[in-house]
């Protein structure tokens, strides 16, 4: 027979306490974890482990599921927002919720929420950024739950999504390489000029073809040692094919963007999109 512990620590560190009696774990074992310290009672019906997250403590004894960009975080998707103040979602008109120190959103979600759960479902997270986030910050976080394959467009699609999150269906794109793509391409397309992403040029992919020969380099944190020596190779055969490459990194795009966009700019005033 599975400890107390055991059947808690396996549902993520909290549960409710209808999953032990599932267990067949007893009452007297439920009380000897919690004399000895290995359990806490959060609220009624809730119990976890010693160390268990915070957050889903929080959420059990508030009555709420975690949701929006603290649930796409914790989903490891690409958030830019960064305000941890925890965001959190409750039924529309529930006044049962005690949410101090959250950001609480009061909707009727998309996909039923089992009321044994405290995260949200991907679909529900994904409409909660959609209405609570800046749009480019809320495509991104679309497009890292495509990449990652957490989430269908088509089975999205046949939701029925409010407007904001219409919208990014629409635009999210599954093929994006990074967050960073994610904003760049939206502050781009006024140009209008052809703009692809990830196309194999010399045995690699580029991040953002521009027009025929402008290249985009974006780099992340992971451009570092052999990545670096790399990059910079591969810059040097795009130039001896005629390419003109743009290199960025992370901080330019998100604290610098006009110096970023004027470069590109005046690359294609020179016309170094064009082909020769």
């Amino acid at each position: 027979m599975l400890s107390a512990r055991h059947v808690v620590e396996s549902a993520g560190g909290v549960a409710p306490t209808s999953a032990l009696v599932d267990a067949h774990v007893g009452r007297a074992a439920v009380d000897r974890a919690l004399a000895c310290g290995e359990l806490v009672r959060v609220r009624r019906g809730w119990i976890a482990t010693a160390t268990a997250d915070p957050l889903l403590v929080g959420a059990a004894r508030a009555g709420v599921v975690l949701s929006c960009v603290t649930e796409a975080r914790r989903r490891e998707l690409w958030v830019l927002d960064d305000d941890h103040l925890p965001h959190v979602a409750a039924p529309a008109h529930s006044g049962r919720a005690s949410t101090a120190g959250a950001l609480v959103h009061w909707s009727t979600p998309l996909v039923p929420r089992n009321p044994g759960t405290l995260t949200d479902e991907i679909e529900n997270v994904l409409a909660l950024v959609a209405f609570c986030q800046p749009h480019e910050a809320a495509l991104a976080i679309w497009e890292s739950a495509l990449r990652k394959g957490l989430v269908d467009l088509r089975a999205m699609r046949r939701l029925d999504l409010p407007p904001a999150a219409r919208r990014l269906c629409d635009e999210a794109d599954p093929f994006a390489d990074s967050g960073l793509e994610s904003l760049v391409v939206p502050r781009l397309r006024w140009m209008r000029l052809p703009l692809r992403r990830q196309i194999w040029i010399v045995g690699r992919p580029v991040d953002l073809l521009i027009g025929d020969r402008l290249v985009l380099q974006i780099d992340g944190g992971h451009h570092v040692g052999a990545q670096r020596e790399a990059d910079i190779a591969h810059d040097a055969e795009l130039a001896l094919r005629g390419y003109h490459v743009i290199r960025v990194g992370y901080r330019a795009i998100i604290d610098d963007w006009p110096a970023v966009q004027s470069r590109i700019m005046r690359a294609v005033a020179q016309g170094l999109h064009l082909a020769a």
